[in-house]
């Protein structure tokens, strides 16, 4: 099931295929319990949700020590599967619907997940300082910069800008138009070639 993340991740350790590989009757079994994932849309867990995730590591390879922010984790994404991919990093998941931090909370603990802290928190309420804020189509874009814009360290290590990285999907026009000279959209479908990723975006703000 996990073949579609080493298609497009070849140098992954045995530790992170081990990870990835768990994810899926872990998500299945949760799932069961808790909806935290579409029920039509489990068989397509590695594509939808998790290779979809690890898009944003085609816009950033974070460099060891950097800190980010998953903004409406929901289930976890992107935040599982960018802490496997980038171990060396620390995450924090937030999510204001406490059941599904307890998913995310016991998928962490299953796989031995030790970069990444889960905990049910509005993000108005968030006061951390990160270098990149990351999000799976929560809300508005303005609306996001509003609440997040708080939580974007001055420290920069990386080398693309600290700043707020995006998952979208369809029209983003409307929503990037505000900050329509400083984002950077790209297509997600240059990177990975299934028909799922046609008007798939990541958006990219500089804070």
């Amino acid at each position: 099931m996990a073949d579609i993340i080493r298609k497009y991740f070849p140098q992954l350790t045995e530790e992170q295929q081990r990870q990835f590989d768990a994810l899926d009757a872990l998500y299945r079994d949760w799932n069961a319990k808790i909806n935290v994932i579409s029920r039509k849309d489990i068989d397509n867990l590695y594509e939808h949700h998790v290779l979809h995730s690890l898009a944003i590591a085609n816009t950033v390879h974070f460099k060891p020590g950097t800190e980010i922010l998953d903004f409406g984790t929901g289930g976890g994404f992107p935040g599982i599967p960018l802490a496997i991919l980038f171990p060396e990093c620390r995450f924090k998941l937030i999510d204001g619907t406490g059941k599904k931090i307890k998913v995310v909370q016991e998928v962490c603990a299953a796989i031995g997940l030790t970069n990444c802290e889960a905990q049910h928190i509005r993000g108005e309420e968030e006061k951390g300082k990160y270098d990149f804020v990351v999000s799976r189509a929560v809300m508005p874009l303005p609306d996001l910069v509003k609440i997040v814009k708080k939580n974007i360290s001055k420290t920069q290590r990386n080398a693309l800008p600290n700043g707020i990285i995006c998952l979208k999907g369809g029209d983003v026009q409307a929503e990037i138009q505000p900050f329509h000279k400083i984002t950077e959209v790209t297509d997600i479908s240059q990177y990975f070639k299934e028909e799922w990723f046609r008007k798939k975006y990541i958006i990219y703000l500089p804070i």
